[in-house]
């Protein structure tokens, strides 16, 4: 049944009181279907030669409504569900994007659920213009076109003891329906909806605000090292730019300076406090260290391009795994009690070779490479784990530092 077809036969009941019409039609449906169905006021409309209907689902409502049709990855055959294999970690990260938002007592947003269902199905009724009342009866399920793992996080919390379930106990979710029953069709509009390109590390810091990624959209603003010199929007700085890192980088060295670990969201901290904090740090240590100073002290516009290239070849502090080794080694200076980072031990730091040349990074993050073409560059960078540690530990013994 088409929407238009729904018009036809509603036209005996248009009224022109658009309060009597929603009461006519509610009341009526809601009564005849007391215990034995769902009804949701709707907006129709029309897309791609298709018949679409948007409604609001209660976001506990969603373990009886919707299911998931996906493929079987063990028969290695695409046509056996209606979506991909479900991803487990991919739906664990939603859930916990969702619960690590709540604690920080910040806002969290989920995308448009889609789902198709047999027309046949459901029952229809216009109320007014392009509102509906779309009426599921209990035991018919809407399959999901598109949004299983949002759904399988949000049936989890749902489903989960303690506070999960209270986290979204007043949310609702939005739901896209669209009346459609062919199988291969539903295979297509999902292929159609997944044809996304992946945001990169950097778009991902840059355009957040919690934790570890508010605090390094301020620092990029606050930090004359960082200051028009981090590339925002792309995965890499890119060569023959005068970008030297990434809001990744950056972000990834703001989770080492507080918590040792670059993969840390900082989400319990203070973002303006945390970021005024780091900068006059960071500020301190490139206006002191010999190998910053001069881009320090310089804006970007007066920087040539050869001279942003033969830093990021030169020093270590130019690409990314340089900066991880500050933000662990900051995390040294820090004193939690006090909320400081302490002035003496962060000029010391300064006054380090952080050259790639330098024997601090020898046969750890600098390794000798045997088959480099270039015989002026005998030397690879590694961001391993276990590279990244000894380079922090070899800087500790260097200054007398314990843990």
């Amino acid at each position: 049944m088409t929407i238009s077809e729904i018009n036809e036969t509603n036209t005996n009941i248009a009224q022109p009181d658009l309060v009597s019409q929603f009461k006519t039609v509610i009341e009526r449906r809601m009564l005849e279907n007391y215990g034995k169905a769902e009804c949701f006021l709707a907006l129709g409309f029309h897309q791609g030669k298709r018949e679409m209907f948007q409604i609001n689902v209660h976001a506990t409502q969603l373990p009886s409504l919707l299911r998931a049709d996906p493929s079987d990855a063990i028969k290695n055959d695409p046509s056996s569900g209606k979506n991909r294999p479900v991803d487990k970690e991919h739906a664990k990260k939603i859930k916990q994007y969702i619960v690590d938002r709540v604690q920080a007592k910040g806002k969290w947003i989920l995308g448009t659920l889609t789902a198709n269902v047999s027309a046949q199905k459901i029952k229809i009724d216009l109320i007014w213009g392009s509102v509906y009342l779309v009426t599921i009866p209990r035991g018919v399920f809407l399959d999901i076109t598109d949004g299983q793992h949002r759904t399988r996080a949000i049936q989890e919390l749902i489903m989960s003891e303690g506070d999960g379930r209270d986290i979204i106990s007043n949310d609702y979710l939005p739901i896209t329906l669209v009346l459609e029953d062919d199988l291969r069709q539903c295979q297509t509009d999902f292929r159609d909806m997944a044809q996304t390109k992946p945001i990169s590390d950097a778009q991902l810091v840059s355009f957040g605000g919690l934790g570890s990624d508010g605090i390094t959209q301020k620092l990029v603003e606050q930090v004359p090292m960082f200051q028009g010199k981090t590339q925002k929007i792309k995965a890499s700085p890119g060569s023959g730019t005068k970008f030297i890192y990434t809001s990744n980088y950056v972000a990834k060295a703001v989770s080492c300076a507080f918590a040792n670990d670059p993969n840390n969201k900082l989400l319990d901290r203070n973002v303006e406090e945390s970021a005024k904090l780091l900068s006059q740090c960071l500020n301190q240590f490139f206006s002191e260290c010999s190998d910053t100073k001069s881009l320090f002290e310089r804006k970007v516009e007066e920087l040539t391009v050869d001279e942003v290239s033969a830093f990021k070849e030169d020093c270590l502090l130019g690409v990314s795994v340089g900066l991880e080794i500050l933000g662990r080694l900051l995390y040294y200076t820090y004193e939690e009690k006090s909320n400081s980072f302490d002035e003496v031990m962060v000029s010391k730091l300064a006054k380090l070779d952080w050259s790639r040349k330098s024997p601090l990074w020898e046969n750890n993050v600098v390794r000798l490479d045997t088959k480099s073409k270039d015989s002026t560059k005998p030397y690879k960078i590694t961001a391993s784990t276990s590279a990244v540690a000894t380079a922090v530990k070899v800087v500790k013994d260097e200054l007398g530092w314990r843990s």
